[in-house]
């Protein structure tokens, strides 16, 4: 999952978004890539589950 969070982290709005809520919040970049790697798991698990798309409006936690 390294190497799946690093892109993500790097491609997407909504990773780079969850990357820097966590970054503002003073967390060091090791939990930052682990709680991306978590994320990562918990989509790729409710997309299989659910039998629908990725939408990245779903994921983006903001608020």
């Amino acid at each position: 999952m390294y190497m799946p969070a690093m892109v993500a982290t790097a491609r997407t709005a909504w990773s780079r978004a969850l990357k820097q809520r966590l970054a503002v919040a003073g967390k060091p970049p090791l939990l930052i890539l682990g709680a991306m790697m978590r994320k990562l798991l918990c989509v790729a698990y409710g997309v299989r589950k659910s039998g629908r798309p990725f939408h990245s409006s779903l994921h983006s936690m903001a608020g």
